[in-house]
């Protein structure tokens, strides 16, 4: 798509989303099939009671996240978000790291959306071949994404308003049969008293379902990605940060409670999270007894468009974020030019390679350099939210240094200081204990790998950015509080 308009249009993304827009961004970014199909493996394994508390101790550390971006991102509504921070307030190479980083996650994550649609869609045509709907998907997802910003965030809410309607019904009906208006006689607390409940494993159990806890919760940082094209940042995004921490926690809370109520923790139906076998989704399981027909042909097509969501968002963040690096010099300079409609239409075209060839590399063999990708990707995300939290407390620190009220701030974040170094702790101890057992020896070498690739390649990117550039870590007195050109 060729280039047209000034040579100040053409490097400028605009500022056409809406409040709810990226309300709907961050909640769609953050419920998907881990919700939807793997929620009941979490009470499998820890028991309700279990997977309650690691809900919600995770959900706390995301409310203290979103706060420290609302901040920032309020303030300096800037493309690339949390990796300008990182390069304004902490050091040009740890900016660059982590900017290179939340592109790589979201990249991988486009190919893992591209496997996981021909899986879904294999339950209607399981005689056509899945690269057919993985390279259908791919085009409708790069269309949304080529046309504009607000392409983009109008096909972004009407994903996530499905999934959020889904779950709506869901925790309604879950309310019925667990009163015993639909479904026959109300099963009362019995699940979560009998056997092990509420707590399965105890702390190990806990600890378990708190990394698949954090993994559920990723994509709320997309919100901070998005304020730099928000029509009216110092308003959309405090009332974006406002509303969905308690929607995204009363969605999880609440359908943790439901499945708890009205399934066993040992039912076996529990311990499958197969993206393919929809019928033994918990949101299946608790439909059917609502007497809803059909509930797997309808929880498959919600599936779907989750699917669709998670690499709609992957493509958008990681395409912006290619578009930021390549606008302070970090990535090859043609990446961060834009067409008159403010797309970064280079950008987009790599990372959507990049995704493809990703996806390829899954049918190719058995599929390990892949599954080496998507797990090197795994722990992205924590590092990211690592980064933010990090960023935010240099953020304040060039503030007090440079004489700035923060009663001035458009949006201020709560508890701090505590909350981003409480936020940081909890980060830390996920990216940690991801694999406990492989730490403790009880695993071979190349899961121990597998489970921690990404954290090297991430010091690596810093430290070589670090050798080769000599760039000093930045002085608060002198951090750019000001500029917010794209």
């Amino acid at each position: 798509m060729p280039d047209s308009g000034t040579p100040a249009e053409r490097h400028t993304l605009k500022r056409t989303l809406r409040t709810r827009h990226l309300t709907m961004i961050a909640i769609g970014g953050s419920i998907g099939t881990g919700l939807f199909v793997a929620s009941g493996e979490t009470i499998s394994t820890a028991g309700p009671g279990g997977a309650l508390v690691a809900y919600t101790l995770i959900g706390f550390m995301v409310y203290l996240l979103m706060q420290s971006l609302g901040e920032m991102a309020t303030y300096l509504p800037v493309a690339g978000s949390f990796g300008e921070y990182g390069t304004r307030f902490i050091s040009p190479s740890f900016g660059f790291a982590l900017g290179w980083n939340y592109w790589f996650n979201w990249a991988i994550t486009v190919a893992a959306e591209l496997s996981a649609a021909a899986l879904v869609m294999k339950f209607w045509f399981p005689d056509t071949p899945g690269w057919v709907w993985s390279a259908l998907f791919l085009a409708v997802l790069i269309l949304l994404n080529a046309l504009s910003a607000r392409a983009y965030g109008e096909g972004e809410f009407w994903f996530a308003f499905i999934k959020v309607v889904t779950v709506i019904v869901f925790l309604v009906l879950g309310l019925l049969v667990i009163l015993g208006i639909l479904g026959g006689e109300s099963p009362g607390f019995v699940h979560w008293v009998e056997g092990d409940a509420p707590f399965v494993g105890g702390g190990m159990g806990i600890l378990a379902i708190f990394m698949v806890a954090g993994f559920s919760f990723q994509g709320t940082e997309l919100v901070g990605v998005a304020a730099g094209e928000a029509d009216n940042p110092s308003q959309t995004v405090p009332r974006a940060i406002r509303t969905i921490f308690w929607r995204i926690l009363l969605f999880y809370i609440g359908t943790i409670a439901v499945i708890g109520f009205l399934i066993p923790y040992a039912d076996p139906n529990l311990l499958n999270s197969e993206i393919s076998d929809i019928s033994v989704s918990p949101f299946t399981l608790v439909f059917h007894r609502a007497g809803i027909a059909a509930a797997a042909a309808v929880m498959n097509a919600v599936i779907l468009t989750s699917i669709l969501s998670a690499g709609n968002s992957g493509l958008y963040a990681s395409t912006r974020m290619l578009y930021a690096l390549a606008q302070r010099g970090s990535a090859p300079a043609v990446f961060g030019r834009t067409n008159k409609y403010g797309v970064p239409v280079l950008a987009l075209a790599a990372t959507a390679a990049i995704g493809a060839i990703c996806f390829i590399s899954s049918l190719i063999g058995d599929g390990a350099a892949y599954t080496w990708l998507v797990n090197a990707s795994g722990l992205a995300g924590f590092i990211t939210w690592m980064g933010i939290a990090w960023s935010h407390m240099k953020f304040r620190q060039a503030l007090a240094a440079q004489g700035f009220d923060v009663a001035r701030l458009p949006y201020r974040a709560r508890l701090y200081p505590a909350g981003p170094i409480i936020a940081l702790v909890m980060c830390a101890i996920v990216v940690v204990g991801q694999n406990v057992e492989a730490l403790l020896g009880n695993a071979d070498m190349t899961a121990l790998l597998s489970s921690y690739i990404g954290l090297p390649l991430f010091l690596c990117v810093w430290l070589i950015h670090k050798v080769v550039t000599r760039q000093p870590k930045v002085d608060p007195a002198q951090a750019d509080l000001t500029s917010v050109g794209q």
